[in-house]
């Protein structure tokens, strides 16, 4: 039961936001718009990835010799020096489990 609750909600999720995705055309949409949309994921990424790298599993604040804040610092000098979103992630991610594996 918990499965078929699963896909349910799933195929409405997707179902929903396809079709405004499809329905609406690029024509439709003025200059402003587009302009405005463009910002969306420039907001939104940071939301994601902020209660991942600064809150522990309880919610709270992590201190400052967690190994996800060295992974993120070396993630966040890496992209801005490569402008690379994969080389970005990869070296967050690697350095990472080589603070926890390694160290």
């Amino acid at each position: 039961m918990t499965w078929l609750s699963i896909t349910i909600a799933g195929m409405i999720t997707y179902l929903t936001r396809m079709t405004m995705i499809t329905l609406i055309s690029r024509d439709m949409l003025n200059g402003r718009i587009k302009q405005v949309l463009s910002y969306v994921a420039s907001a939104v990424f940071p939301a994601i990835i902020f209660p991942g790298v600064f809150l522990n599993d309880y919610g709270n604040f992590i201190e400052i010799n967690d190994p996800k804040l060295f992974g993120a610092a070396i993630a966040i000098i890496v992209g801005f020096f490569s402008k690379n979103v994969i080389a970005t992630i990869l070296s967050g991610l690697i350095s990472y489990w080589i603070i926890i594996f390694v160290l």
